[in-house]
């Protein structure tokens, strides 16, 4: 199983609640898909910037996203309890179980 692994922090300076946290993810969540459509000629527009200009927007995008999605794991530690790492287990036993993942 080819796996990335990234560790992002715990952001500084924030008081976030779940529902903030949630709020930040889908608007986190708007920007790359707003930045895949416009950078990639989906909006109609012409495309003015190289595909690696493009990559990297998406990708910055794709960051916010995935920190904003950690930033909602530990608030889901710190006010419910949750054990992250159980729930990766159990994560990963879904995905075999739909076939997502097959062990070799």
């Amino acid at each position: 199983m080819e796996t990335k692994t990234i560790s992002l922090p715990r952001l500084d300076g924030l008081t976030p609640t779940l529902e903030s946290t949630a709020l930040k993810l889908m608007e986190e969540a708007g920007e790359l898909a707003q930045a895949i459509g416009k950078l990639r000629g989906m909006s109609g527009e012409r495309i003015t910037v190289g595909e690696q200009e493009v990559a990297a927007v998406i990708t910055a995008e794709l960051l916010d996203v995935a920190q904003t999605a950690v930033s909602m794991m530990f608030v889901m530690e710190e006010h419910f309890g949750v054990n992250i790492g159980e729930a990766l287990s159990m994560h990963y036993a879904k995905l075999y179980r739909k076939g997502y993942l097959v062990k070799k």
